[in-house]
């Protein structure tokens, strides 16, 4: 699914440490969830294209996307959505993938005194396939399609693609600007992607306005 392998591009397969902070990552993530529940045809744009709405209420396969689903439970503005989607969407994420024996989860300290957690890769020709078909979109080497296109429009919208991918941070940012913008999604996906992005840098800019008023900070 699209939150897992967004996850795993925001893994050092190195050292099992995330290369974003943890808003950044949760915006990102609640965005991907977001996608995938359009996608699967059960949330859809209400007529006037303002609101998403539940549309089919047909049970999905993953519990992890049906318990998602049932947040959604009133139409609202995408950025809403992806509010409600944020709660705990790392932790689901992760159990997802270690469910599937991709990674595994280790309780550290940083400085030996604050709890902390460290990600080992299990699988890594999966985490390389998807580094590498999302790398080579990214870099200009390949011409995206639904999923590599939903991806780097995911990490552009919280300004990781620099964070995630080695490159000139000038030249990715425009590339991901123009596939942002592009027609490589039919309609239903673009605008529904459209909608999630703009929903997702206005949560980081409320998040920041957030911190800043309070003083505080996230890792």
């Amino acid at each position: 699914m699209l939150p897992e392998d967004l996850m795993l591009l925001f893994i050092d397969e190195t050292d099992g440490r995330v290369l974003l902070d943890s808003t950044s990552i949760h915006n990102a993530l609640a965005g991907a969830v977001l996608l995938e529940l359009v996608n699967s045809g059960r949330v859809a744009f209400e007529p006037d294209g303002k609101k998403l709405a539940v549309v089919d209420p047909t049970p999905l396969r993953s519990e992890f996307l049906q318990e998602s689903v049932t947040r959604i439970n009133k139409p609202m503005k995408p950025q809403r959505a992806v509010e409600r989607l944020r709660n705990h969407v790392r932790d689901n994420v992760m159990a997802q993938l270690e469910g599937r024996g991709v990674l595994t989860v280790e309780k550290t300290k940083k400085l030996g005194i604050f709890p902390s957690k460290r990600y080992v890769i299990q699988d890594s020709k999966a985490v390389s396939e998807i580094r590498d078909r999302v790398g080579n979109v990214a870099l200009g080497y390949a011409a995206p399609d639904d999923r590599t296109g939903s991806l780097i429009s995911l990490l552009y919208a919280v300004k990781a693609l620099h964070k995630v991918f080695k490159g000139d941070k000038r030249e990715m940012n425009a590339r991901a600007k123009e596939i942002a913008a592009g027609n490589w999604a039919g309609d239903a996906v673009k605008k529904a992607l459209e909608a999630v992005h703009a929903a997702v840098m206005a949560a980081v800019v409320a998040s920041t306005a957030a911190t800043a008023s309070t003083g505080g900070g996230s890792s």
